[in-house]
């Protein structure tokens, strides 16, 4: 590839990549400086280039310009910068400026910028939206936050009255709590009622999702800025102080940077946290309830979170079962969206139409609750029917989310464990079974094991100890039953 080839390559890079480009020679001369350079900064690449640096930014202080530190050796990488430019407009960069050398030789400096000012904007706002301000609440009722509580959470199934029970007694302690469901089960609203039902329940409850933070503003959010911690930074407090005595959801646990979770676990042990660039320990009293739609296996199996975390956060485990698992749930659920929307939409629609109850048993519902409000909501507005009718329905009729037909009919029951038991298990059977007695026993003691062993996640001599039997006898049963 010739000489005119590279340069002309080079051009259309500089020309085309989302980032800012500045490069210097080692006397101070801009011999590179790309159209979003100028966008960022608010200059014309025309009086920059073959200028000495100097000269043309001549407020910024030799010891603060990262230009100049680069033309000296130093590497300064993810640096946020907040600045106003030529035009007045405050920016937020996210900058990278390294030494450019050739055989141990400095000759330039380069910098990559990343306007990030809408970014950090966005989660400013989220932060703002998702804190309870007690004061503007007093004031302002129609921003309070809805606050839901356990007689919000509508079920009749024995698994998900087993979850309620065992997130009532979590209400007793300030262990952190770890919930397990899909999508749209309800995370959140047994989140809430965890800390309502708490003894911090006048305190803050404040949730953000891990999912939508950007990465490279994720430590500031949770942890809080010190001023001169970086150009452009304040004393800010992050979601740990501002949720200080009360709860501290963390949707999506899942999505935070492994390298943060170092320092999410250290907060955890010692009950305090420090500001980016501060120097001082500031001790917090949260409480940290996490979810996650992801299974905890998969999660620690695809190296998306660190062992011990998982084990810090995961003292008390929930799970939510989807509502295709809930059947006697699901005209309840219906029941209850048809009662609240028919006040909201000054409507009289007593029910679901027969057609239509069939549809709902028969429909897997990959959205869960959430999906059942929605469809429910979207059908109340369409219709001016005393009942809800088929045609109106806004489901994904695609027949891979419906139940496929069984050959022949089982029945569903619920046994205890045992008689002074309060665990349930779900077991389908025949009752022309010959063997009925015998594989109905060996179905119990499966999910039995298979609950003890996903409550002890690679730690079987748990497991066995909870179960009351040995670790040998309980890897002999998880190979009869090919649990792994």
């Amino acid at each position: 590839m010739n000489q005119d080839i590279y340069i002309k390559l080079l051009e259309e890079l500089l020309a085309n990549i989302s980032e800012g480009i500045h490069f210097v020679d080692q006397k101070n001369i801009t011999q590179i400086y790309n159209h979003n350079m100028e966008k960022i900064e608010g200059m014309d690449a025309k009086i920059i280039l073959g200028k000495n640096f100097r000269d043309i930014f001549k407020d910024i202080p030799e010891e603060e310009s990262t230009l100049l530190k680069a033309l000296k050796g130093i590497s300064i990488k993810d640096n946020i910068q907040r600045y106003q430019n030529k035009n007045g407009k405050e920016i937020i960069a996210l900058n990278t400026t390294l030494p450019i050398k050739v055989n141990g030789k400095i000759l330039g400096a380069l910098e990559i910028s990343k306007d990030i000012t809408k970014i950090k904007k966005l989660s400013d706002e989220l932060i703002k939206l998702q804190t309870v301000n007690n004061e503007v609440g007093e004031n302002l009722s129609c921003c309070k936050k809805s606050k839901y509580s356990f007689d919000d959470i509508i079920g009749e199934c024995p698994k998900i009255k087993r979850t309620i029970e065992l997130a009532k007694r979590a209400t007793e302690s300030d262990a952190t709590v770890f919930i397990y469901g899909e999508t749209g089960t309800g995370k959140e609203l047994l989140s809430q009622a965890i800390h309502y039902g708490s003894s911090r329940k006048d305190k803050p409850f404040i949730a953000i999702n891990c999912a939508t933070l950007p990465e490279t503003l994720f430590e500031s959010i949770l942890f809080g800025t010190e001023k001169g911690g970086f150009t452009g930074a304040t004393n800010k407090m992050g979601l740990f102080e501002q949720a200080n005595g009360g709860t501290l959801l963390l949707d999506e646990i899942n999505s935070i940077p492994i390298e943060l979770q170092a320092k999410l676990l250290r907060v955890l042990q010692e009950k305090t946290v420090r500001r980016i660039g501060g120097v001082k320990d500031i001790p917090v009293d949260v409480r940290i309830i996490s979810t996650t739609n992801e299974n905890p296996k998969d999660i620690i199996k695809n190296g998306k979170m660190r062992l011990d975390l998982y084990y810090r956060l995961n003292l008390i485990y929930l799970e939510l079962s989807p509502l295709r698992e809930r059947e006697g749930d699901i005209l309840l659920l219906s029941q209850k969206f048809l009662n609240y929307y028919n006040r909201r939409l000054n409507k009289n629609i007593k029910g679901l139409g027969k057609e239509v109850e069939e549809v709902f048993m028969q429909y897997l519902w990959p959205g869960n609750i959430r999906e059942l409000e929605n469809v429910i909501q979207s059908s109340m507005i369409l219709t001016d029917e005393d009942f809800l009718t088929k045609e109106f329905l806004n489901i994904n009729w695609d027949e891979n989310f419906f139940k496929k037909k069984e050959k022949k009919e089982e029945k569903e029951f619920f046994i205890k464990v045992a008689p002074d038991s309060d665990i349930y298990i779900d077991v389908n059977i025949d009752e022309s079974d010959p063997n009925l007695l015998n594989n109905l026993m060996a179905k119990m003691e499966e999910k039995y094991i298979r609950e003890a062993v996903d409550s002890y996640p690679y730690n079987l001599s748990k497991a066995a100890a909870y179960l009351g039997i040995s670790r040998q006898a309980l890897q002999y049963k998880m190979k009869k039953y090919n649990i792994k």
